[in-house]
This record gives structure tokens, C-alpha cells and sequence, in this order.
């Protein structure tokens, strides 16, 4: 196998695994406001990228700026505060990353 392979190989991996690791599940209990976009209750896949969360669910794309932060802790278990129906953190559990949201912000995307 030719070495440029190897290398190109390697770094498509490095990618997929430094991508999944920025890639969440989260459930949604009730109708949720996330930035000027009304989800459905269901399970969404929230990705980070840059300053910005996507949130994924089926054909539903919707595009939010996020504040990512980090506790002294890991959480216990994955939790979302709502206020006013509208989203305004995320804690992932099993890590020490969450994520906030502006009470002001407008959301991206498709519904």
C-alpha cells in the first residue's frame, strides 16, 4: 500500500472520530422553541460545529448559535432547561460539556 494512502486513510479516520465526538442525542419532551423555530416533541441529534448547534431529526435542520462551556464536573445524566418553552442549555451526561443559548437568539434551517 502506497504511504499517501496510508496517510490519506488515517486522517479520514481522525476526522470521523474528532467529528462523533461532537455529535449528541437529546430528547425533547414537549413542543420547544429553539431560537425562533417551534420543535416537535421527539430525539434529536445536536451537533456542534463552530459557534453553532444543529439540531437534526429526520428532514428537520435547524441551526442555532451556542455558547459552549465546560463544569468542574461530568454530569450524571444528559438534561435540558427550558424556560418559557424555550431552550435555553444543555448538560451532556457522561461528559463535562453543555451548551447555551441566548434568550434572544434566532434559529437557522428548515422545518
Amino acid at each position: 500500500m502506497k504511504p499517501t494512502k496510508v496517510i490519506l486513510g488515517l486522517a479520514t479516520l481522525a476526522l470521523g472520530i474528532a467529528s462523533a465526538a461532537t455529535s449528541y442525542e437529546v430528547k425533547l419532551t414537549g413542543p420547544t422553541w429553539i431560537g425562533a423555530t417551534q420543535m416537535k416533541a421527539g430525539d434529536y441529534k445536536v451537533e456542534l460545529q463552530g459557534g453553532m448547534a444543529i439540531f437534526k431529526s429526520g428532514k428537520n435542520v435547524v441551526e442555532i448559535p451556542a455558547t459552549v462551556g465546560t463544569s468542574e464536573q461530568k454530569y450524571n445524566a444528559t438534561s435540558i432547561s427550558i424556560v418559557d418553552s424555550k431552550l435555553r442549555e444543555i448538560d451532556f451526561g457522561g461528559t463535562k460539556s453543555k451548551i447555551s443559548f441566548a434568550a434572544d437568539v434566532q434559529a437557522q434551517g428548515t422545518k
